[in-house]
C-alpha cells in the first residue's frame, strides 16, 4: 500500500455508476491508495464545488489538507509525480506517448457511445435514471417520477441526441462499439492487459467507458457477454489487480495489435477533434463532422478538447529526439500524424486549465454553459 497518509483521508466524490469516477476508483485500487467514495448530492454540491475548482463536474476528489482537485487526467498525472515507485506509466517513451494517447482517446471519444447504450435503450434508461434519482438527488422535494424523467431529458439532450447522435447515425455508432470490442477481445485473449502483464496507465484509461457503463449498462453488458468475454475477464481483472502484488512485466515496444485502435484515432478522433477546433475558433456552439463512416449533426463544441490536442503535442514534443522520430512514424502509419499537427494555431482561452488539477477553466463539453 502506497503511504498516502498526510494526503488522508482522500474523498471521492461522484457516483457509482460514473464513467470519469470509475476510472479514478480503477486509478486507486490498482495502485492500492486508500479512499472513500461519497455520493455527490443535487443541488447542494453544485455550488461548493464551482467555489472550490471553478467549474462543477463529477468526479471531484478533496485531499485531508482540504484541498480539492478536478480532471481524472491530471489528478492522475499528479499522483503518479507524487508516487512513482510501481507507477502505471511506462518508462520507455514511445509507450508513454501512446498510453496517454489511449487516455485521450478513451476519455473524450467513448463517452457518446456510452452514455448512447445508457440512455437510447428504455432498459437503460431505466436502470440508469433510477439509480441517479435515488442516489444523487434523494433530498429533492419532488416525485421521483419527475426526478427520473428529468434525469432521462437532461442526460438525452446534453450528451447523445443533443451531441450529434441521431437517429441515421445510431448503427454506426453502435457499430464502432462492436469494432472496438473485437479489437479489445483480440488483444486481452492474448494477455492479460493492453502492454502485457501488468497494468498501464492505457487500461486505466479504458476502464473509464467499460467499467461503469458498458460492463454495467444492461444492453452493451450483454453484448459483450456474447462477443467478448476476455473484455468482461480484463474489466474484473483490472479491478482487482495491485501493482505492488504485479510480478509480470511491460512487452517491449508497442503490440502489433494495438494497430487496430491506432487506425481509429486517426480515422476517427483526431478528425473530429480537428472539426471541433474549427467550430471553436469560428465561434460556433454547434458543428456537423462525418468521420469514420458515421455522421454527427449538431454536435456540442468542446473549448476543453482543444486542451487536449494542445496536451498531446506537448506531451510529443517532451520526447526525446529519437522518440519523437520514433512516435512519428508509428502515427503517420496510422494516420494520426496529420490531424495531430492540422491547425498550425490552436484557438485557447488565455492560460486555459494551468491551475489544474487543484482549479479548472473548461468542462467536457459545452452542456448548460
Amino acid at each position: 500500500m502506497i503511504d498516502t497518509g498526510r494526503l488522508q483521508p482522500i474523498v471521492l466524490h461522484g457516483s457509482n455508476i460514473s464513467y470519469f469516477t470509475g476510472k479514478m476508483e480503477n486509478y486507486f485500487r490498482v495502485r492500492d491508495i486508500p479512499y472513500e467514495l461519497r455520493s455527490m448530492q443535487f443541488p447542494g454540491d453544485r455550488k461548493k464545488l464551482e467555489k472550490a475548482l471553478g467549474l462543477m463536474q463529477m468526479p471531484a476528489l478533496q485531499l485531508g489538507d482540504g484541498r480539492w482537485m478536478t480532471d481524472t487526467t491530471k489528478i492522475i498525472q499528479w499522483f503518479e509525480a507524487s508516487y512513482p515507485q510501481n507507477g502505471l506509466v511506462p518508462d520507455d517513451p514511445v509507450q508513454r506517448f501512446v498510453c496517454l494517447l489511449l487516455e485521450d482517446w478513451a476519455d473524450e471519444w467513448w463517452w457518446r457511445p456510452a452514455m448512447h447504450y445508457r440512455w437510447h435503450y428504455p432498459e437503460g434508461a431505466h436502470f440508469a435514471s433510477r439509480h441517479l434519482a435515488a442516489e444523487l438527488m434523494p433530498h429533492v422535494p419532488v416525485p421521483g417520477a419527475i426526478k427520473r424523467l428529468m434525469l432521462r431529458i437532461r442526460q438525452r439532450g446534453g450528451y447523445t441526441t443533443g451531441d450529434g447522435i441521431t437517429t441515421k447515425s445510431v448503427a454506426g455508432v453502435e457499430d464502432l462499439f462492436l469494432r472496438l470490442l473485437g479489437q479489445l477481445q483480440a488483444i486481452f485473449s492474448d494477455r492479460p492487459f493492453v502492454f502485457g502483464d501488468r497494468p498501464s496507465l492505457a487500461d486505466i484509461a479504458l476502464s473509464g467507458p467499460f467499467f461503469r457503463h458498458f460492463a454495467l449498462d444492461p444492453v452493451p453488458l450483454e453484448i459483450i457477454r456474447q462477443r467478448a468475454p476476455a473484455v468482461l475477464e480484463w474489466v474484473a481483472r483490472l479491478w482487482n489487480s495491485r501493482m505492488d502484488q504485479c510480478t509480470g512485466e511491460w512487452l517491449q515496444g508497442i503490440p502489433d495489435d494495438l494497430g487496430p485502435l491506432l487506425d481509429d484515432i486517426g480515422n476517427g478522433y483526431l478528425p473530429y477533434v480537428c472539426a471541433n477546433v474549427d467550430a471553436v475558433a469560428a465561434g460556433n456552439s454547434r458543428f456537423d463532422v462525418e468521420v469514420g463512416g458515421v455522421a454527427y449533426r449538431h454536435a456540442r463544441y468542446s473549448r476543453y478538447r482543444v486542451w487536449c490536442l494542445q496536451e498531446l503535442r506537448s506531451h510529443y514534443l517532451a520526447l526525446p529526439a529519437q522518440a519523437q522520430a520514433g512516435v512519428r512514424e508509428l502515427l503517420e502509419k496510422h494516420a494520426c500524424w496529420e490531424p495531430l499537427w492540422r491547425h498550425q494555431s490552436l484557438p485557447l482561452l488565455p492560460g486555459q486549465e494551468q491551475g489544474l488539477p487543484f482549479r479548472g477553466d473548461t468542462k467536457m463539453i459545452g452542456v448548460n454553459e
